[in-house]
């Protein structure tokens, strides 16, 4: 069964960052896309690959620095504990903490391994903060940043395609342009001036 929130505009988030501050997400606000991580437990060791792919790839994947991509990762962890885990894997984007569980409940994200952890699951929402797609495997951690980069790259070539549709002037009629397809004033004739 689809996720429900795909195709439907993102929530708005509000929780606090890795350093106590408070950090809002709102999806479309800034024209980019988002690609919104929930992962079990900082520290842990699927959990910290999976954060240091999008770390990397922030830093050398060409098409994340094109897109502006903005990385955002959340779990239940307490602020402290986040503090922790950004600075000993030098992460560069915000990590959230949600104690009270109310962007997973935004999110519709549950358990996952059969109920026995919080669910690892990656949303990617386009530059008009729509949900495009949702990959929910919360053991196949290091297919995450892929799973992006397969978005990214295809919400990139949209983009290029509707701006470059845009440039296109528009034709009267096959092969016309709209400029040759105007009616031009009756030439004057010099042997009546």
């Amino acid at each position: 069964m689809p996720h429900p929130l795909i195709g439907k505009p993102a929530p708005a988030l509000t929780l606090p960052n890795y350093n106590g501050e408070t950090y809002t997400m709102t999806p479309s606000a800034n024209g980019v896309p988002i690609a919104l991580f929930f992962y079990p437990e900082s520290g842990s060791f699927g959990c910290t690959k999976e954060a240091c792919d999008f770390r990397d790839a922030l830093a050398a994947k060409e098409l994340y620095k094109r897109t502006k991509v903005e990385i955002v990762g959340v779990s239940k962890d307490p602020v402290e504990k986040q503090k922790t885990f950004v600075e000993k894997q030098k992460l560069t984007y915000p990590v959230l903490s949600d104690a009270k569980g109310e962007a997973r409940n935004a999110y519709h994200v549950g358990k996952g391994l059969m109920g026995l952890t919080d669910a690892r699951i990656t949303f990617v929402i386009d530059t008009k903060g729509i949900v495009r797609d949702v990959l929910d495997t919360t053991i196949n951690y290091g297919a995450h940043e892929k799973f992006v980069t397969k978005w990214l790259d295809k919400i990139d070539a949209e983009e290029k395609q509707a701006s470059e549709a845009a440039s296109t002037p528009a034709t009267a009629a096959v092969g016309q342009t709209v400029e040759e397809a105007q009616p031009t004033a009756p030439a004057t004739d010099p042997a009546q001036t």
